[in-house]
Order: C-alpha cells, then structure tokens, then sequence
C-alpha cells in the first residue's frame, strides 16, 4: 500500500488499531481525535517507527463542519497532503432511554456518530473526483441494521450511516470511487468499559463464537476491505462472530 488514509477517532479503539495496522501494511496516515492527544501522538509514532509519514491532529470536533473545515481539510492541504482513503470511525454512545435523554444528548450522539461522516466526505470528494478514485469506509454498527434497546440515538445515527453509505455509493460509482461501511457487533474496546464482567459474559454467551471481536481483528478487515475490487461498494459488510 501506498495510500494516504485519513481515520477519525484514531486515539483508541478500532480507530487506533486500524492506524497501526494500516502504517503496518504501508499506507500513510492521519489520524484524527477531540481529546485524547496524548494517546494520538503515541499511535503515531508508532506508525512512523513503520517508516510511513503519519501526522496527528488533535482538538477537532467532526460532528462541527467548520472545525473539520479548518482543523483537517484545510490544515492537511496546507501540507500538501491528499487523501486517498477515508475512515469515518468517530464515534460515541449513550446506553439508557429514549424518554430519559435530553435534546442535547440526542444531537451529540447524531453529529458525533452520523454527521461527522456527512462533514468529511462533503469536505474531501471533490478532490476525489478530480483524481478519479478514492474509498469511503463508514464504521457502522450491527445496532445500525437491527437497532438496540436502551441505545435508540446510538442505533439511529449508525443506521443512517448504513443508508448514507448505500445512497452515497451509487453517486460516486460513476467517478471511481468506492463507499462501503462495516457493521461491527461487539468489539472489545474502551466504548464497552461500562459493561461489567458479568455483563460482558452474558453478552459473550449470546455470541456464536464465544467471544468478543478485538480491534485488532476489526483494524484487519479495515485495511482487507480498502484492498478491494473497484465492484465492491454499496456494502454493509458485517462482523459479528454470527451474533446477529
């Protein structure tokens, strides 16, 4: 690989893994976080150590198009840096009722999850236009395609990315450019820390194989799926141990 990938959320998570596993396979890479700088300047340096040119960018909020705007697109162009390959992986979640959740809750959780993916492709197509090729990878969720109780604005934002992401694809199909999301089911990360070790068994009993997924697994299918045919695009591609 030699592609430059731009991931949101890439202080932690799958976001961090995908970073590393992507600088690990060649790709340059830049990796965008809100609050967690210090744990984005230690992935990527790690990267770096892979020989890749990677570059942090800290206190950007994605769900606000203005500090995309001038705290990516512009900032990255600047440096003359274009983006091959982009991965929405921002995100945030809010477990409890709807009727217990306020306005503001609601509009986090949909500009941080779903509007942030909106911000950056409107930022970055052109100029994938221009250059006649490029890929979308839209981090879903399997609440996304069959929703959750207790978590409706987390279920809503992903299942709008999944139409987002099908609606997005046949418009850019024609320029070259693919757009396909990956639905995870239960990934073993810091967005799961609430759940206690009782309720992550319980969870895991539920799960065909018998566990849950690692970033690290999430990171590789990632970096398979930005390896691609051109034909792929359109997808919700799912993974989930058989869950759902």
């Amino acid at each position: 690989m030699s592609k430059t990938v731009l991931i949101t959320g890439a202080s932690r998570g799958i976001g961090r893994a995908a970073l590393t596993e992507l600088s690990r396979r060649g790709c340059n890479v830049a990796g965008v976080c809100l609050n967690s700088s210090e744990k984005l300047n230690e992935a990527i340096e790690e990267a770096r150590a892979f020989g890749v040119r990677a570059l942090g960018i800290s206190g950007v909020n994605v769900g606000n198009y203005e500090q995309c705007k001038a705290g990516i697109y512009d900032y990255m162009h600047s440096k003359g840096i274009n983006v091959d390959c982009i991965i929405n992986n921002a995100g945030i979640s809010h477990a409890g009722l709807l009727q217990d959740m306020s306005p503001d809750e609601w509009s986090n959780i949909i500009d941080v999850n779903l509007s942030s993916v909106f911000n950056i492709c409107r930022l970055f197509i052109p100029d994938m236009i221009k250059a006649g090729r490029g890929k979308i990878i839209n981090i879903s969720s399997v609440w996304g395609n069959v929703g959750a109780s207790f978590e409706v604005a987390y279920s809503a934002a992903k299942g709008g990315i999944n139409s987002f992401t099908k609606a997005l694809a046949k418009e850019l199909a024609p320029a070259g450019i693919q757009v396909n999301a990956i639905a995870f089911g239960a990934i073993d990360t810091e967005m799961n820390n609430h759940l206690s070790q009782e309720e992550k068994a319980m969870l895991e009993e539920e799960i065909p194989v018998g566990r849950m997924g690692t970033a690290q697994e999430a990171a590789k299918l990632i970096a398979d799926t930005i390896e691609m045919p051109g034909y792929l695009t359109g997808q919700i591609i799912t993974m989930d141990g058989g869950w759902t």
